[in-house]
Order: structure tokens, then C-alpha cells, then sequence
């Protein structure tokens, strides 16, 4: 019970600050802000955090809770390839309406420099997680290629996507993302179909 208190209370802080950071810009937000946001306490928010720069990091732990509400959806989804497009879709337009390019080239930025853990590579995250499912099951039900390991789609998979945001971040959103990745996606990752 301690574990899914303690996980709940860091969520609160995650899921606070990333909501300051898009309605006051992060440079407009203190760490107090957060405390109050949050509801929690400065010793909870030293406990998980080492300070506001310490939730950059945090952004793909965001991300992760949208997947864990698009899984849901999936099963009305038809195909493993239909899936992966499904989920680029959704994830593109959450970005797109609820994380200021600002915030997302801190993102990508931090995790270039960083000596410590690169959150948005790590194979635990539910991203990571999902993905490989449904690529299993396309290789499976005989959908998609058998030529290459799971994880070697799943890297190229997550490898074109995080080039997209990337592009976007760089052309400071000049194009709408979801769109662009929904015209482009398909035809990037046919080589998985059998």
C-alpha cells in the first residue's frame, strides 16, 4: 500500500508541474508553485526531486500515462500495423495540444547531455512495453514481418517517431505534427507488413 501511495504522490507532482509548465512556461514556475499545485508537501517534492530541473525527465513518464489510456482503446483497433499508426496519431495530437515545443526541445536537449538515465530509452516504460505487444502479435497472427527481432522494429519504430519530434521541435512547430506523422508513418514503417 506505502508503494502505491508513494508512487500516486510522485505522479501528483509530475502531473502538477507539467500543467504549470504549460500554462505559466517552466521559467514562470517555482518549485513552491508545484508544492501547491500538487497538494503535497516541500519534503515529498525534495524526496523525488532534486528541483525543477530534475521533472525535465519526467515528460516521458507523461507520455507513458497517455499509452496506458490509449491501450484501452486498442482493442477496437483492427491490425497490428493500424495499432502503431493509431498510436502515433493520438500521441502526436497530445503533444501538439498539451506540451509547448519549448518544453519538449528541454526534453531532447537534456537527454543528449545527460551522464545519468536516458528516461525516454528506457525498455521498462510502458511505451516500450506496448509497442512490443503489438508488434508480437502482428508477428503472431502473420501480419507483420518475421525477418527482423521484435525489438529490432521497436527501435526503428521508436527511432522514426523521436525523428519527427525532433524535426518538429526544430521548425518550432510549423507544421501540424500529428498530421504530417499521420501522412509520413505509414509509408516509413511498411517494410514491417508481411
Amino acid at each position: 500500500m506505502q508503494k502505491k501511495t508513494q508512487k500516486n504522490t510522485k505522479s501528483k507532482i509530475i502531473t502538477a508541474a507539467w500543467k504549470l509548465f504549460y500554462e505559466q512556461g517552466y521559467e514562470d514556475t517555482t518549485v513552491e508553485d508545484i508544492i501547491f499545485e500538487s497538494h503535497t508537501s516541500k519534503g515529498s517534492f525534495y524526496h523525488y526531486f532534486d528541483g525543477k530541473d530534475a521533472l525535465l525527465g519526467t515528460l516521458s513518464s507523461l507520455f507513458d500515462e497517455r499509452y496506458e489510456e490509449l491501450a484501452d482503446s486498442l482493442d477496437a483497433v483492427e491490425g497490428a500495423f493500424e495499432k502503431l499508426i493509431f498510436l502515433n496519431k493520438e500521441l502526436f495530437l497530445t503533444i501538439e495540444n498539451s506540451v509547448p515545443i519549448e518544453l519538449l526541445a528541454m526534453l531532447y536537449s537534456s537527454q543528449l547531455v545527460t551522464r545519468g538515465e536516458r528516461h525516454l530509452l528506457d525498455r521498462r516504460r510502458t511505451y516500450y512495453k506496448l509497442l512490443r505487444r503489438i508488434v508480437s502479435e502482428g508477428q503472431a497472427n502473420g501480419e507483420l514481418t518475421n525477418a527482423l527481432p521484435i525489438d529490432e522494429i521497436v527501435k526503428i519504430y521508436a527511432l522514426i517517431e523521436r525523428g519527427f519530434i525532433y524535426d518538429w521541435c526544430i521548425c518550432n512547430g510549423e507544421y501540424s505534427l500529428s498530421r504530417y506523422s499521420h501522412t509520413l508513418l505509414p509509408d516509413m514503417i511498411k517494410f514491417i507488413i508481411k
